[in-house]
């Protein structure tokens, strides 16, 4: 709460007008937890979908393994064919299984992430197919509750931007990086970003 509370009042002095926004916002909604393996899962279930379907797949998902949240070994144990009778696609059950993969090899063990910086853990996420920058992101964002991420190819960010400095045309990535720098988002790009989305009443759903 403190750390957001500082970002507050540093951005609303740095930027003129995210300091409008921040005034009838209040603090950022910005909740980290350790839930990685699942939110993973999840996000990776969500692609694409609206917020009803990718529950309803879930909660099926879940049925398969007796209701319940499975270890990656149960997963691993599970065929394709199975996964894809839930409603996943041939894609995500791949994608799914190939993360669960991840985990037991111990190419990704989130017990290292709290030393990893933002770039070392993107690195690591994206080696996991179906895994993009953007899930990564918002997965250092929403999950992990780094204070300093630029979701600069996010198209709410984009669109937010555009509308928030009048721009004729919606920004790219490489503008909205720049941008940031010329407003002093840095440390708190992340919680910027927040305003940004809640400008448009776009916060991306990120599961938890």
């Amino acid at each position: 709460m403190k750390d957001l509370e500082k970002a507050a009042v540093y951005l609303s002095k740095s930027d003129p007008a995210l300091a409008k926004i921040i005034k009838s916002a209040g603090l950022a909604d910005i909740s980290p937890h350790s839930n990685y393996y699942w939110s993973l899962v999840d996000s990776i279930i969500s692609q694409q979908l609206s917020v009803k379907v990718a529950r309803t797949i879930e909660l099926r998902f879940q049925d398969l393994f007796q209701d319940a949240l499975p270890p990656p070994e149960a997963i691993l144990e599970k065929s394709i064919e199975e996964l894809r009778a839930v409603g996943l696609s041939n894609s995500k059950a791949n994608y799914i299984k190939d993360l669960a993969q991840h985990i037991v090899d111990g190419r990704i063990d989130f017990s290292t992430f709290t030393g990893l910086s933002n770039e070392e853990i993107i690195n690591e996420l994206t080696d996991i197919k179906g895994i993009g920058e953007w899930t990564a992101q918002m997965f250092l964002i929403f999950c992990m509750g780094r204070l300093d991420v630029l979701a600069h190819g996010d198209y709410g960010i984009r669109k937010g931007v555009q509308k928030l400095y009048n721009l004729a045309a919606m920004p790219t990535p490489t503008q909205v990086i720049e941008i940031a720098k010329e407003n002093n988002w840095h440390p708190y790009e992340s919680v910027a970003c927040w305003y940004v989305w809640n400008s448009l009443d776009n916060k991306p759903a990120v599961n938890s």
